[in-house]
């Protein structure tokens, strides 16, 4: 025991966990037996839902609640470490998925026989375990406002259409001649460029794992990648209809957000987490979300780029009784199979559901258009283990160069290869 929890330190002071980004059917096993289970969140902007639900699930099932709420002064893991050092863990542990990987073969309970299973292709596995329950999806493309596109050029918008640079490039110069100069946006937050943008090149690639280890050995030509130049490819014919042209690392978020909103702008990359920029203003009707247009054979220009944004596992010690475990399982039946776990996740906490069977019609359109690419199975996979500083030395130090055109693509290719050299890989 004392080796595994050492190995947990370890883990915990390596990881870098991000605290924020976000079927009982009435037939639990705890009916009314007064067992308590222990949650911690670490999707903070949600805790005021989970604490009202928590109460609520008490007042139907009889199983005390108590939902810890993730200190964003530290990272997740280091918080799950020293629960089970003082021999208290969680019974549900919210986490990142390279948590779950680190933690699953000493603390994740087999989740494989659980009834939501065969109701998400998102759940982590390892080493022939299910350890990890996908909480919400959270997914990233190109954002667009149909009914600016459509007021421009007289016909109705269709994102698949566009799947090809070419046609994409078609489509930015009938804007442009019908008025709409400047018909894309770019967010230039380090952490838009470094943890959204770029990770691409890696995720889709074939072998993203080996693609990033040879880049961390200096055994890969970036320059000469043929993803990397098909991305870079949009990436700069982005910049070139970019309405802050010229001066786009000082563009702030919240003016590019509500040109999108208002139709002033046609196009911004971005997640369906910017709908909480977006809705703050007078946005049209036809919003929506796209995969990144790309002159590519290899599929990816039909897909989004995204997955599970946390994870819950179940903890499987001998701290946690059995009736606290089937607690906690019911309760994660509770949330895909039961119509007030789903309404918790979709109207109270506006989250994306990683299961097919969960109506999200309430959702915004943002969210929809990640829930449909999810439910068929078109996410191309978050890569999950970039080096703890890739966001700002990427995203910060080089893209935003980028972006303002002060360097060229071949420097860009050049800088991250040199940062990659020093760069301190996520053990994995």
């Amino acid at each position: 025991m004392k080796k595994k929890l050492l190995s947990l330190a370890m883990v915990a002071a390596m990881s870098a966990s991000l605290v924020a980004c976000g079927g009982s059917d009435g037939k639990s096993g705890a009916n009314g037996s007064g067992v308590s289970i222990t949650i911690l969140n670490s999707k903070t902007e949600i805790q005021t839902q989970f604490e009202e639900m928590a109460e609520e699930y008490e007042e139907a099932t009889g199983v005390h609640v108590e939902v810890y709420n993730a200190d964003t002064d530290t990272t997740v893991a280091s918080q799950v470490a020293t629960k089970y050092a003082s021999n208290d863990p969680y019974t549900i542990s919210m986490v990142d998925a390279k948590d779950i990987y680190s933690l699953a073969d000493d603390y994740a309970y087999d989740l494989s026989n659980e009834d939501w299973v065969s109701h998400t292709t998102l759940g982590i596995t390892v080493n022939d375990k299910l350890a990890g329950f996908p909480f919400c999806v959270e997914a990233r493309g190109i954002l667009y406002n149909a009914d600016a596109i459509e007021k421009v050029t007289g016909k109705e918008f269709d994102p698949k259409s566009v799947a090809t640079l070419d046609d994409f490039q078609k489509l930015l110069d009938e804007l442009k001649a019908g008025g709409m100069e400047t018909p894309v946006g770019i967010l230039s937050e380090y952490w838009s460029l470094g943890a959204h943008w770029f990770p691409m090149i890696y995720e889709e690639q074939a072998d993203p794992d080996a693609f990033v280890n040879g880049l961390l050995e200096g055994k890969e030509d970036l320059a000469g990648n043929e993803k990397y130049n098909e991305l870079m490819d949009t990436f700069e014919t982005l910049v070139k209809y970019n309405y802050a042209k010229g001066s786009a690392s000082n563009a702030d978020r919240e003016e590019t957000s509500m040109m999108l909103a208002e139709g002033q702008i046609a196009f911004m990359f971005g997640g369906n987490w910017d709908w909480s920029v977006i809705n703050q203003y007078d946005y049209t009707e036809h919003l929506g979300m796209m995969p990144v247009p790309q002159n590519t054979s290899d599929g990816t220009n039909g897909k989004l780029v995204g997955g599970g944004s946390k994870y819950i596992f179940v903890d499987s010690s001998d701290a946690t009784s059995d009736e606290q475990r089937q607690a906690a399982l019911d309760f994660l039946n509770w949330l895909v199979s039961d119509a007030e776990g789903n309404a918790f996740l979709t109207e109270k906490c506006a989250l994306v559901p990683a299961f097919d069977n969960i109506d999200a019609s309430a959702l915004d359109p943002l969210s929809l258009s990640v829930k449909s690419y999810a439910d068929a199975n078109n996410l191309v996979p978050n890569y999950n283990y970039l080096p703890d500083d890739h966001m700002t030395v990427v995203g910060q130090e080089i893209m935003q160069k980028y972006l303002d055109e002060a360097i060229d693509r071949a420097e860009v290719a050049k800088e991250v290869t040199e940062y990659f050299k020093t760069a301190t890989p996520i053990a994995h």
